[in-house]
């Protein structure tokens, strides 16, 4: 199975600096993960549109990732200058997006409300985009085709942001990485985790293609109490549930064979 990677870029100053918690970079991690796809990193960058577009422009030269998704930066202030970065870094000329720029008439227009110069410029987006709808706010995102790679740009608002990947985006790009994936874990108790540690690392060894973390929820030596989560991806859901389920069983196999016992099983049926 060919490998597919993503990148996520959270872009903003309050973002950086620690004012806003990136609540982003976990939902969508969450998501691509779910997807199948490798997320290899992401990286926090002030608003600054040379250090977005050099950052952006490395990432994907260097290592050509299937997906790279952006968020924050689209709204009508000065400081909002992902799309310029985005367009800086593809070579490509910002244009105005006939489509987006119906979608904010819509939005603003339809209250009362007239189209500015910065509400018009939030239409912008690099040469050959898609506009991706917003339900719940005004500026629209932007899909965009760069070779092997698709880049989603999306705003930082979670809200906005989250009702648009799950509306309009997962769906168009998830046949990207060609997988499904199923999730599983099961609760041990009685087993330090050092000592469950050296068969949780070989199984991940001989599953590649499988995630397998385990989370402390006792105490390691007087009570020890341990989740271990489990993911695996596949061609197809059912492979992904069977090996899912494989991997949970040999787990809970060496944990009795450790002399602990297995408290919780919820592994896919």
């Amino acid at each position: 199975m060919d490998r597919k990677t993503a990148w996520i870029l959270t872009l903003g100053t309050e973002v950086a600096r620690g004012l806003v918690v990136n609540t982003n970079a976990a939902f969508l991690g969450r998501r691509l993960s779910q997807l199948g796809l490798d997320v290899e990193g992401v990286l926090t960058l002030v608003d600054d549109k040379r250090l977005i577009a050099d950052l952006l422009g490395y990432v994907l030269r260097t290592y050509s990732p299937s997906l790279v998704v952006t968020t924050g930066g689209l709204g009508p202030t000065y400081d909002d200058v992902t799309l310029e970065a985005v367009a800086e870094a593809l070579g490509r000329p910002l244009v105005l997006n006939p489509e987006a720029l119906q979608m904010i008439r819509e939005k603003f227009v339809s209250r009362g409300y007239e189209l500015t110069r910065e509400r018009v410029k939030m239409a912008y987006m690099p040469e050959g985009a898609a506009a991706i709808p917003n339900p719940v706010g005004t500026a629209p995102g932007a899909l965009i085709r760069h070779g092997s790679t698709t880049i989603v740009c999306l705003p930082g608002v979670p809200r906005e942001m989250e009702e648009m990947w799950l509306r309009h985006v997962e769906g168009s790009i998830g046949g990207l990485a060609g997988a499904s994936i199923a999730e599983g874990s099961i609760l041990v108790s009685g087993v330090p985790e050092s000592t469950l540690a050296p068969v949780l690392r070989s199984l991940s060894e001989a599953y590649s293609s499988s995630y397998i973390k385990s989370h402390p929820r006792g105490y390691e030596l007087s009570s020890p109490l341990l989740e271990v989560y489990v993911s695996a991806v596949a061609p197809t859901e059912g492979e992904a549930r069977a090996l899912v389920r494989e991997i949970c069983g040999r787990i809970a196999g060496e944990a009795v064979r450790l002399g602990g016992a297995v408290r919780e099983y919820r592994c896919p049926s």
